[in-house]
């Protein structure tokens, strides 16, 4: 059987809604932009997993954690200074780093973003469906699980 090892660090759940899940430019709070941009809806929700650091790789950690967006959910523009793996477990979400094309996942598929892609882009596709993905981060163990970008 396979040994169940689990650390849950909170800051990483909370950091990664922390640098502005619900942050919209200024040009999208103008009333003319209100009709055409998509309002984030609240409680998109994080559960760590696992923190542990990389055997070999001095200063190197992999976390890994499940996250739920609620119907109609928008993440604001942020990087993760991480190699960013995501495996989309239920529902359909649209993911976008700066200079890609906008893509939208269901479950099954998978997305990347390396340590200096801007997140531009990532978004419940659905306003009646929760959607939730697993996520892995390669990153220095110093280094924030999500920045904000404006």
């Amino acid at each position: 059987m396979f040994a169940k090892n689990i650390n849950r660090p909170a800051p990483l759940a909370a950091a990664l809604f922390s640098v502005g899940a619900h942050a919209q430019s200024d040009q999208a709070n103008s009333p003319s932009a209100a009709a055409t941009q998509p309002r984030p809806a609240s409680g998109a929700r994080s559960e760590a997993l696992l923190t542990k650091p990389l055997a070999g790789i001095d200063g190197k950690e992999v976390s890994m954690g499940v996250v739920e967006y609620p119907p109609g959910f928008t993440a604001g523009r942020h990087r993760h200074d991480a190699n960013v793996f995501v495996y989309v477990l239920e529902g359909s979400v649209v993911m976008q780093v700066a200079g890609g094309e906008e893509v939208t996942l269901t479950a099954g598929q998978t997305f990347y973003e390396s340590p200096t892609d801007i997140h531009t882009v990532s978004r419940n596709a659905s306003a009646t469906e929760p959607a939730k993905f697993l996520f892995f981060f390669v990153k220095d163990e110093a280094a924030p699980a999500a920045t904000r970008v404006e």
